[in-house]
């Protein structure tokens, strides 16, 4: 059984991509619909044609089924992060494979609940997967295991700090964090340094990395590359439409970019390209969207899915401008073949608040100068 530890709605997307793009999967099956454009149901673009039960088919002569594949989602706190990973969580059902929503977060007695009920199923495991290796919840997690094989699904371009940090034996630190050591970060560094051994390869451990971000793995770590091979398969192709969409970042509310200096960047790049509609991060405040659809006149959209499934399901503008991120990367591979153009405006070193890590500015710069397919725009004055 492969098992897999999910905390946000994109990374329950890469185990799906992951379990996809495994050899033995089941293959694509003729006849699939496309997910009409500008549909808003959970889809079931993908399910299978009419009368076709996918969980029951698995595809002839594989050896790999949906049911070797268990997902729990240690569900976070906030509104948006759950709505988004419970329609997940639907198309991971969809593709016959067991979610497990495990509310980790619940109270004081949930995290001694959770690694009582999850024990048992960690030992059962031949692979673990997980999405965010810098997780204190799924670095205690793994304290718990020993000789299992690993999978490190991509959780947004923190894979590529994660990566470096494992090859030049550094202890795993968040690339907006400044490193201050507080006494909570005292009392779990016996966890994450364990944890780090547990992403360690070994005789008797592998240790995988599915992304699609450009990374140079340490000896022994095995990289497979996402190329969004299950997102292209299930939906679109869009209904491509004139001018342009913005992408939004949390990178106001990680406390590395000034909120007047986002404002100002993003209203010239609406102007400036005539884009239309505002893509909020998951992790933006209300406040925040609420000053820039006042100050831009920007349509503000809360997406109920990943902005990968959004953009492939369409409708999406003919060009899709963004700061440095994620999507930088994976954008053009979900797109792939559309036409669409995939913009990033590089962040100014004056838009840095004051608090800001050292290590933003050249964080941030790697980010977009190692993007495929996308276009570079300078920061607007």
């Amino acid at each position: 059984m492969n098992l897999a530890f999910v905390e946000s709605p994109v990374q329950l997307l890469n185990v799906l991509e992951w379990a996809h793009a495994r050899p033995g999967a089941p293959p694509t099956l003729p006849g699939v619909p496309a997910q009409p454009a500008g549909r808003t149901g959970t889809g079931l673009a993908g399910t299978g044609p009419a009368g076709t039960d996918r969980t029951a088919s698995p595809g002839a002569g594989t050896s790999w089924a949906p049911t070797e594949l268990t997902v729990v989602v240690l569900s976070p706190t906030d509104p948006m992060s759950r709505g988004q990973l419970r329609r997940m969580a639907e198309l991971a059902r969809d593709e016959g494979y067991t979610v497990r929503w495990q509310e980790a977060r619940g109270g004081a007695g949930a995290p001694l609940k959770t690694l009582r009920e999850l024990g048992p199923m960690l030992h059962r495991a031949e692979r673990i997967v997980i999405g965010d290796p810098f997780s204190r919840y799924v670095q205690l997690l793994l304290t718990l295991v020993r000789s299992k094989d690993l999978t490190v699904v991509d959780d947004g371009t923190a894979t590529m700090e994660f990566v470096a940090q494992l090859a030049r034996g550094e202890k795993l630190v968040r690339w907006h964090r400044r490193g201050r050591r507080g006494p909570r970060e005292l009392v779990l560094a016996p966890v994450t340094f364990l944890a780090r051994r547990r992403l360690t390869p070994s005789r008797t451990r592998k240790v995988e990395v599915f992304t699609s971000m450009p990374v140079e793995p340490p000896p022994g770590v095995t990289v497979t590359a996402n190329r969004f091979a299950w997102t292209r398969s299930r939906f679109g192709p869009p209904r491509i439409t004139r001018g342009a969409d913005l992408v939004g970042t949390s990178l106001v509310e990680t406390g590395v970019v000034d909120p007047d200096q986002y404002v100002e960047a993003v209203g010239a790049l609406a102007r400036t390209h005539g884009a239309t509609r505002y893509f909020a991060h998951r992790r933006e405040s209300s406040e925040k969207l609420h000053r820039l659809a006042v100050e831009t006149g920007l349509e503000i959209v809360r997406p109920d899915l990943p902005l990968e499934l959004i953009a492939r399901r369409g409708p999406i503008g003919g060009t899709v401008l963004s700061f440095p991120s994620t999507v930088v990367h994976t954008l053009p591979l979900a797109l792939a073949g559309t036409g669409v153009k995939v913009a990033v405006c590089d962040i100014a070193p004056e838009w840095l608040r004051d608090g800001a890590s050292p290590r933003a500015q050249g964080f941030l710069a790697g980010v977009t100068g190692t993007a495929r397919d996308v276009h570079r725009l300078p920061a607007p004055a």
